[in-house]
């Protein structure tokens, strides 16, 4: 059995490849929608714990402390762009940067569940030791933390239309001489491809405007029918929906660092254009890889067997270049003898 071994880049990639794809419109935008809504949370996050000190409410202090946790998350989230970008070029990282992106996600969806833990913990606390409640007071202030939510979350929400709202298609038609026509219709939309850095920041608002939601519904009970137990109630079943989708976005960003790719429609397609030939003779992939390397960008390895002679890595790569998610490909030919 003769052997072919070739390495090849598709001629797609580059070391900052992933990071400046999309330009402007891609990490760009949303570094800079981050930025700004860390630093309008940060200064809501203020207002909100003084308010539900003072004004002793148990629910504006924990949308007040969960608001703290997304400060720093959402700072964090920034802090991932600039430094993905500033190291894009650095050969050190084999594929790029576009995993510190990823892995800020991931810690910004492990502080969400510790500050979920938080506010259950308080909550349970104020049950046993229920304190008077300014509700007034508290109201005006959880609604313009909820204000203050909703503007973040369409400052978060436009720069990921404006980095993602787009999506193309390819139709490829592949005449090989035998006689036989093949053609490919394949649509990627590229919105399916979340920046998980992004996400992680947006879900950290979201959740903040709900618990903000949850907050002025207790007080309004508690001011106008008495009902005190609803304010540490609503910090429970806060607790307990930041938990949940704390718990999405880990396993979300999780399957990316730990490259658990196998079940993307990519793969399939790369053993549709290898395998799929009339005239590449008895032709199987036996061995394949594929992990992402950017929100809409793969690389693979593959090692084909075939009984086609002129079935070569060359032939192989025209194949796959029909993709353009594929940016990077290593290919291992084994011929029948």
């Amino acid at each position: 059995m003769n052997t072919i071994r070739e390495h090849d880049d598709l001629s797609r990639w580059t070391h900052e490849h992933v990071f400046d794809k999309g330009g402007d419109a891609g990490p760009h935008a949303a570094e800079r929608g981050t930025r700004l809504v860390m630093w309008i949370t940060a200064v809501m996050m203020v207002v909100e714990i003084g308010a539900g000190w003072w004004f002793n409410s148990m629910a504006l202090l924990a949308d007040g402390w969960h608001m703290s946790s997304h400060a720093l998350a959402i700072g964090l989230s920034a802090f991932a762009y600039a430094a993905a970008r500033k190291y894009a070029k650095d050969p050190r990282f084999a594929f790029g940067t576009w995993k510190i992106e990823i892995l800020a996600g991931y810690t910004s969806a492990v502080s969400l569940l510790g500050i979920a833990a938080l506010m259950a913990t308080s909550s349970i606390e104020r049950f046993f030791a229920p304190s008077p409640i300014h509700y007034q007071e508290a109201i005006a202030i959880a609604v313009l933390g909820l204000v203050v939510n909703v503007v973040c979350a369409f400052i978060l929400g436009g720069a990921h239309h404006h980095g993602h709202g787009h999506g193309h298609g390819h139709h490829h038609g592949h005449d090989h001489g035998h006689g036989h026509g093949h053609s490919h219709h394949h649509d990627h939309d590229h919105g399916h491809h979340h920046d998980l850095n992004l996400k992680s920041a947006y879900v950290h608002v979201i959740a903040d405007a709900a618990t903000s939601v949850l907050a002025i519904a207790a007080l309004f009970g508690g001011l106008f029918f008495g009902w005190a137990w609803l304010d540490p109630l609503m910090g429970i079943v806060g607790a307990v929906l930041v938990a949940v989708w704390a718990k999405n976005l880990i396993v979300d960003t999780g399957k990316v660092l730990l490259d658990r790719e196998m079940d993307a429609p990519v793969v399939a397609e790369i053993r549709e254009v290898v395998e799929a030939d009339a005239g590449a003779g008895d032709t199987r992939i036996v061995d394949l890889h594929v992990w992402r390397v950017g929100r809409a960008s793969y690389a693979c390895a593959l090692s084909v067997v075939t009984n086609a002679p002129a079935l070569g890595a060359d032939r192989i790569r025209e194949r796959l270049a029909v993709h353009e998610e594929i940016v990077h490909a290593t290919i291992e030919v084994h011929q029948r003898g």
